[in-house]
C-alpha cells in the first residue's frame, strides 16, 4: 500500500503551524509559530494581531515543515487545513494560503475541523489506539465530552453550557495575578499549594448529566478573592490554584468516566491544551486505574494548537474520499460531527 504524505496547515487562533504527517501516524515535521509573547500583555488573545501574524508567519512556516521533513511539495499527496472552528480572520488565512497552495500544485485539499484534529492527536502518540473509544476535549475555546465511534464519526454527549475549562483558567490567573496563559500558570503554582484548602463547588447539571458548567466555580472564586481583600487577609495563592484546578478536574474526571461506563467503552483519550494539565492527567490515571480503563492522551506540545493533529485527521478524511473546491470558506462557530458540504 503506497504511503500517502500530507502537508498540513493550522491557523485557528494564535498559533501558525505546518506538519507534514505520513500515513496519519507518522509525524515528520511539526512547526509551530507561537504568538503567547505577543499576547501576554494584553491578557489574552486579540483576533486582529493574531491574523496578521498569521500573515507573517504561514509562508516561512510550511517551508520550514517540508524542509524539516527532507521533503518538495511534489512529494506530498494532499494538502490540508483547519477550516472551523475558530477566529475567522486567523482561519482565513490558513484557508486562503492552503487553497493556493493546493490549486498551484495540483493536489486535493482536504477541509479538516479543529476539534477533530485534537482528538486524533491521539493517534500519532499511540499507533495501538484504534475507536471506538470515549474523548474528553478541553482546552481554552471547548469543552466537549466526546463518543468517537469510527474515524470521523462522532457524537457529543456534553459540552459546555458556559466557560470553557480553559477560558476558566484564564479568568481565574488573571484574577490571582499569575497572568497569561493561565492552564499553565496555575498548573505550576497549585504544585505549592493546598488542593484541599478552600472547597470550590462542582456544577452539575440535573437534565444533562454529562454537560460541564465553570462560570459559577469562576464566580466563586472572583467572590472569595474579593472577600479577602475587603476583610484585609492575605490570599495564599498557590492555595487557591490548587484548590480551584481541583474542582475543575473533579468534574472533568467524574463526568468523563461516568459517561464511559453508561456507554461501555473500555478506553479514555484526552486531548485539547488542558489535556496537559498534570493534576488532570493523574485524576484521570488513578479514575481508570480503578474502573479498568485504558487511558491515551498526546505529548504537551501536541496538546496545544498544532498540524500535525491536522494532518493526522486529514487522512482519514482522505480515505473516504473528502476533498474540498476552492470555494472552501472559513466556518468559524463549526459544529463537530457535520458533514463537509462537498
Amino acid at each position: 500500500m503506497k504511503d500517502i504524505y500530507i502537508l498540513a496547515i493550522e491557523s485557528s487562533c494564535d498559533e501558525t503551524a505546518a506538519s507534514v504527517v505520513v500515513n496519519g501516524r507518522e509525524m515528520l515535521s511539526n512547526v509551530i509559530s507561537s504568538q503567547v509573547p505577543l499576547h501576554t500583555i494584553y491578557g489574552g488573545v486579540v483576533p486582529e494581531i493574531a491574523s496578521r501574524k498569521h500573515i507573517e508567519k504561514i509562508d516561512y512556516v510550511v517551508n520550514e515543515a517540508l524542509k524539516t521533513a527532507g521533503k518538495e511539495l511534489k512529494d506530498m499527496d494532499a494538502v490540508a487545513v483547519t477550516y472551523g472552528p475558530g477566529l475567522v480572520g486567523a482561519l482565513l488565512v490558513g484557508v486562503g494560503y492552503a487553497k493556493a497552495l493546493a490549486f498551484g500544485a495540483g493536489l486535493p485539499l482536504i477541509p479538516v475541523h479543529h476539534i477533530e484534529g485534537h482528538i486524533s492527536a491521539n493517534f500519532i502518540c499511540h499507533n495501538t489506539l484504534e475507536p471506538p473509544f470515549m474523548c474528553l476535549v478541553v482546552s481554552g475555546g471547548h469543552t466537549h465530552l466526546v463518543e468517537v465511534k469510527d474515524y470521523g464519526e462522532y457524537k457529543i454527549l456534553g459540552r459546555t453550557q458556559d466557560d470553557a475549562a480553559g477560558e476558566a483558567f484564564d479568568k481565574v490567573a488573571r484574577a490571582i495575578g499569575l497572568g497569561y496563559p493561565g492552564g499553565p500558570k496555575i498548573d505550576k503554582a497549585a504544585k505549592e499549594g493546598n488542593p484541599d484548602a478552600y472547597l470550590f463547588p462542582r456544577a452539575k447539571i440535573s437534565d444533562s448529566p454529562y454537560d460541564f458548567s465553570f462560570s459559577g466555580l469562576k464566580s466563586a472564586v472572583l467572590n472569595f478573592l474579593n472577600k479577602e481583600e475587603m476583610t484585609g487577609h492575605t490570599v495564599n495563592v498557590p492555595d487557591v490554584a490548587a484548590s480551584f484546578q481541583k474542582a475543575v478536574v473533579d468534574v472533568l474526571v467524574s463526568h468523563t468516566v461516568e459517561a464511559a461506563k453508561e456507554h461501555g467503552f473500555k478506553k479514555i483519550a484526552l486531548a485539547g491544551g488542558v489535556a496537559s494539565n498534570s493534576a488532570l492527567r493523574e485524576g484521570m490515571r488513578l479514575a481508570c486505574e480503578k474502573e479498568g480503563f485504558e487511558l491515551f492522551y498526546p505529548t504537551p506540545i501536541l496538546c496545544t494548537d498544532n498540524a500535525a493533529m491536522i494532518g493526522s485527521a486529514a487522512f482519514y478524511e482522505f480515505r473516504k474520499g473528502i476533498r474540498a473546491g476552492l470555494d472552501l470558506n472559513a466556518v468559524p462557530n463549526l459544529p463537530l460531527g457535520s458533514a463537509f458540504p462537498g
